[in-house]
C-alpha cells in the first residue's frame, strides 16, 4: 500500500486539480449550512400550519349613521331675490336661525296688502254664505207654512164637499116630497074635474085645484133644479179639493226649486270661501318663507348662492350645513361575490386617512393603528356601481374611533372572515377561490353530522 503524503501528491498532481478535489470533501462549514437550510425548511413547514385570518379589503368613507345627521343642503322653497345675508361660511347656526332674506319676484304676490285684501274677500264670501243660509231657512219656514195652509184648506174643502153632499141628500128628499105632492095634486085635480063635470063643484073650485096642480109641478121642477145645483156643488167642491193639492204641489215645487237654488249658491259660496281661505293660508305661509331658516343646528360649510340682488329659482340650493351632533359610521361597498361572507354584526377593521397604521391583514391581533367596527346595515340591492353598500358603526368592545375624525374622511376597511391555515390560504389564492363560507370548526361539525 502506497504511503502518499499531501506534499508528495502536490509534486506529482496539478495544483488546480488538487484544489477541486479538496472542495468535494465535506467540511464543518458546509454541514452547518445544510443544517441551517433544514431549519429554515422546517420553520417554513411549521409556518404553513399557522392560523391565518381570511379577509377582503374595500375602500370606504366616513359618514353619519342617521340621515338627518349627514351634511345637508338648504334649499329655497320659493323663487326670490337675495336681499340680505345673515351668516357666512364657518358660522355656527342654531335651529330656526335666519340665513338670508328674500324678496318677491312674482307680480301676483307683490301687493303689500295682499293678505288684508284676501281676508276681506274671505269675509265677504262668508257673509254671502250666511245670507244664503238665512234664505234657505226662510224658504223652509215658507214650506212649513204652505204645509199648514194646505192642511187647513183641505179641511175646509172637505167640509164644503160634505156640505154639498148633504145638500144633495136633502134636495133629493125634497124632490121626492114634491113628486108625492104633485101626484096628490094631480089626483085631486082629476077628482075635482070629474065633480065639476057632474055639477057638484063650481068652476072656481076647479081652477083653484088647477092652480095648486101647477104650483106642485113648479115646486117639483124647482126641487129638481135645486138637486142639480147641489150635485154641481159636490162636483165643484171635489174639483176645489183636487185643485188645492195641485196648487200645493206647484207652490211646493217652486219653493223647493228656490231652496235648492239657494243651497247650490251656498255651496258655491262655501267652495269659494274654502278656496280663498286656502289662498290666504298659502299667502301667509309664503310670507314666512322670505326668511330662509336653518333646519337644524350646525356649521355653515359652503355658500352656494352668493351676492345681493341675485335671483334664485324655486328649489335652488343656498348653503350647505354640517349638523352639530352626529354619530359616525363608515360607508363602504363590496362586490356581490363577497356579499354572502358578510352579515350584520360582523367585525371590520379600519385604517383611517391621517392615522398611520401597521397592518397584518392575516393577523389582526398584531396590527397597530387600526380601529374596530361592526356591520350595522347591509343594502338589499346594488348601488349604481353594481356593488352592495355596508354601514359600519364603531365596535363598543374596541378602542373608540378618533375624536378628530370627520365626515368625508377616507377609510380602508378590512373585513375579517374565517381562521384557516396559511397553506390553505396560499392554495386558495393560487387557485383564485373565494374565501370560505364556513369556519373550519363548522366544516368539521358538518362532516361529523354527515357521518
Amino acid at each position: 500500500m502506497l504511503n502518499i503524503s499531501k506534499n508528495s501528491v502536490k509534486g506529482y498532481i496539478n495544483p488546480f486539480l488538487f484544489d477541486s478535489y479538496r472542495m468535494t470533501i465535506p467540511s464543518d462549514q458546509s454541514r452547518k449550512r445544510v443544517r441551517i437550510l433544514l431549519y429554515i425548511l422546517l420553520a417554513v413547514f411549521v409556518f404553513l400550519f399557522l392560523p391565518w385570518t381570511q379577509n377582503f379589503r374595500s375602500q370606504g368613507m366616513v359618514t353619519a349613521l342617521k340621515p338627518e345627521h349627514r351634511p345637508q343642503t338648504v334649499h329655497s322653497v320659493i323663487p326670490g331675490r337675495i336681499e340680505q345675508w345673515y351668516v357666512q361660511e364657518g358660522d355656527f347656526v342654531k335651529k330656526g336661525d335666519t340665513i338670508m332674506f328674500l324678496s318677491e319676484v312674482k307680480d301676483q304676490y307683490m301687493d303689500p296688502a295682499l293678505l288684508e285684501r284676501t281676508q276681506m274677500q274671505v269675509d265677504a264670501k262668508e257673509l254671502s254664505v250666511r245670507s244664503y243660509e238665512e234664505k234657505i231657512k226662510a224658504q223652509e219656514q215658507q214650506l212649513r207654512a204652505l204645509e199648514k195652509n194646505n192642511v187647513l184648506r183641505k179641511e175646509q174643502a172637505q167640509n164644503k164637499l160634505q156640505q154639498a153632499r148633504l145638500s144633495v141628500q136633502s134636495d133629493s128628499i125634497m124632490l121626492e116630497a114634491e113628486k108625492v105632492n104633485l101626484t096628490v095634486a094631480e089626483r085631486q085635480y082629476l077628482r075635482m074635474e070629474k065633480l065639476y063635470e057632474e055639477g057638484l063643484k063650481s068652476l072656481t073650485d076647479l081652477e083653484t085645484r088647477r092652480i095648486k096642480l101647477q104650483e106642485s109641478q113648479a115646486k117639483k121642477i124647482s126641487a129638481e133644479n135645486k138637486l142639480l145645483s147641489s150635485r154641481n156643488e159636490v162636483i165643484s167642491a171635489t174639483l176645489e179639493l183636487n185643485a188645492i193639492d195641485n196648487d200645493f204641489r206647484d207652490k211646493l215645487a217652486k219653493v223647493n226649486s228656490e231652496k235648492f237654488t239657494a243651497m247650490s249658491s251656498q255651496f258655491d259660496a262655501e267652495a269659494t270661501v274654502t278656496k280663498l281661505q286656502n289662498e290666504l293660508s298659502n299667502y301667509t305661509v309664503r310670507s314666512g318663507m322670505y326668511y330662509v331658516l336653518a333646519p337644524q343646528s350646525g356649521y355653515v360649510t359652503k355658500a352656494i348662492q352668493v351676492g345681493l340682488g341675485e335671483t334664485i329659482k324655486e328649489g335652488s340650493e343656498i348653503v350647505s350645513i354640517m349638523p352639530q351632533n352626529y354619530s359616525l359610521a363608515v360607508e363602504m361597498y363590496i362586490d356581490p361575490i363577497d356579499l354572502p361572507l358578510v352579515d350584520v354584526g360582523d367585525k371590520i377593521r379600519f385604517i383611517f386617512d391621517g392615522w398611520p397604521a401597521i397592518v397584518f391583514s392575516g393577523w389582526p391581533q398584531l396590527s397597530n393603528g387600526t380601529f374596530g367596527g361592526r356591520v350595522y346595515a347591509i343594502d338589499n340591492f346594488t348601488s349604481a356601481n353594481n356593488q352592495y353598500r355596508l354601514l359600519i358603526v364603531p365596535d363598543p368592545d374596541e378602542e373608540p374611533w378618533p375624536e378628530a375624525l370627520r365626515i368625508g374622511s377616507g377609510a380602508d376597511g378590512i373585513a375579517l372572515l374565517n381562521d384557516v391555515p396559511i397553506w390553505y390560504e396560499i392554495w386558495r389564492q393560487m387557485n383564485g377561490f373565494p374565501p370560505d363560507y364556513y369556519t373550519l370548526k363548522e366544516v368539521r361539525e358538518m362532516k361529523s353530522q354527515a357521518k
